[in-house]
């Protein structure tokens, strides 16, 4: 699989990463990295406990790092779920299918960078 087949695959914007990052190489060499990026780990574990505050930084970070290498669509749902913890103090029943949504496109975009020859 290229690194662009990949994009295509997982929903994110090759063109808008390419644009930055110049090679597939490069692209690539960073995408390898997400997968040993401990934010999605940090972020169950948070919700988990009802650490709301912990669980906003982890979700922020997550979405930053998605919209660093243009993941468009786990971007997006990482987005939703740190919106919805800003600020919060308790925990909702709103957070539970916004964490399912970021935990099934976070999963899919993993198995989706798995796939690269370099990753």
């Amino acid at each position: 699989m290229t690194v662009k087949e990949c994009y295509a695959e997982m929903g994110a914007n090759y063109d808008d990463v390419v644009s930055r990052l110049r090679t597939d190489e490069r692209i690539a060499k960073f995408l390898g990295k997400i997968l040993n990026d401990g934010s999605f780990e940090l972020l169950k574990k948070s919700l988990d406990e009802k650490n709301l505050e912990e669980a906003f930084r982890a979700a922020h970070t997550l979405k930053g790092v998605c919209m660093n290498m243009s993941l468009t669509k786990l971007q997006a749902s990482a987005s939703k779920l740190t919106e919805a913890l800003r600020g919060r103090t308790e925990y909702g029943e709103d957070i539970d299918p916004l964490f399912i949504a970021v935990r099934d496109d976070y999963e899919y975009t993993m198995s989706c960078i798995r796939k690269l020859p370099v990753a």
